[in-house]
């Protein structure tokens, strides 16, 4: 499918739909490379070809690198001096491209409600623990889906141990002020959901429960999924603080504090965030996020909508014009929130 070009002109760009976006708590999430050291089978892979896909199928290869350490930098600092708060660093697993100490060695200041986010999976945070502990981050959010080496096994395809990726959040907690845990709720976990939990509430970490996203690349999986029912009961025996919030971009989610230490479930039922574009999105009956993210990739594409590749945007060509760049991109933000892409 052929990418779009630059959808408007940079004197004619309003930038009101990428303010509107950065004060709705809208994500940029910016992968530094499709490649992972593990191959979760419901990996999206930030709509990219994900791990377990070329695993099985050697000619099935994500898209080739374009962006250097450098076009990365002017595009995350490009977007935030023109609103963007919040950038969110993923992978596939981030801290296995030789571009990730570069870039996070290079972040801009942010503003003093901005935050850089690095999305992990644990097993090699503390190989780099040397540079990792000198840079800007705000937090680190660690993927443990599983709490076994059994479970990891069966959901990751891969001979690491769950100790590594514990070590791994043990190295996070060493070097950063806030350290969560995320986990998708599926049956190979079902039955370590609630030692998950127990785990991070004795380490006073916050932890995330989200239902499964469904992708054409886990489709021949999509009975695994489980919906939110069972930890949300196990959450209201431990606390009855416990409220919703459906506010800003992305899903609806119901909200537990125990003893001070919030726990959130991605929920569902709670409805999501549509805009725009999605009002006559034919995928919207299987869309379950909503518009929440702009994603920025390794190609130089920024797409809006994890499920629609034909409105990825290319950006290779704009890096060395970072104004007009910024204009572009508010452009085409602007022209998907109000659907006339």
């Amino acid at each position: 499918m052929q990418e779009l070009t630059s959808p408007v002109g940079a004197d004619a760009v309003d930038f009101t739909a990428l303010k509107n976006f950065a004060a709705l708590r809208g994500q940029l999430r910016v992968s530094l490379t499709p490649r992972c050291n593990i191959a979760c089978w419901f990996c999206h892979n930030e709509g990219d070809v994900p791990p377990p896909l070329t695993k099985v199928d050697r000619s099935r290869q994500p898209r080739a690198r374009a962006m250097d350490p450098d076009g990365y930098l002017t595009l995350i600092g490009s977007l935030m001096a023109a609103g963007l708060k919040r950038v969110y660093f993923t992978g596939g697993e981030p801290l296995t491209s030789p571009m990730a100490r570069p870039i996070l060695e290079g972040l801009p200041d942010q503003s003093p409600d901005g935050s850089y986010t690095l999305i992990t999976n644990g097993t090699r945070v503390r190989t780099h623990r040397a540079w990792l502990s000198r840079v800007p981050l705000d937090k680190v959010k660690v993927s443990l889906h599983y709490f076994s080496d059994e479970s990891l096994k069966a959901i990751a395809g891969t001979r690491i141990g769950i100790d590594t990726v514990l070590d791994g959040i043990e190295a996070a907690r060493e070097m950063f002020p806030r350290v969560e845990l995320n986990t998708l709720l599926q049956k190979e976990n079902a039955h370590e959901v609630e030692r998950i939990v127990d785990y991070a509430l004795e380490r006073r970490l916050p932890v995330q429960f989200i239902e499964l996203v469904g992708t054409d690349f886990n489709e021949g999986r999509a009975a695994s999924a489980v919906p939110a029912d069972a930890i949300l009961s196990y959450l209201r025996k431990l606390t009855s603080d416990e409220h919703v919030e459906v506010a800003g971009v992305g899903q609806g989610r119901r909200v537990f504090r125990v003893d001070g230490i919030e726990v959130d479930v991605i929920h569902r039922n709670l409805g999501r965030h549509h805009v725009g574009q999605c009002g006559a999105c034919l995928l919207r009956p299987q869309c379950v996020e909503g518009f929440w993210s702009l994603r920025v990739d390794h190609d130089g594409g920024v797409q809006p909508c994890l499920l629609r590749e034909d409105l990825r945007l290319n950006v290779n060509d704009l890096l060395s014009d970072p104004d007009r760049l910024v204009a572009v991109v508010a452009g085409h933000l602007a022209s998907f929130t109000e659907g006339t892409l």
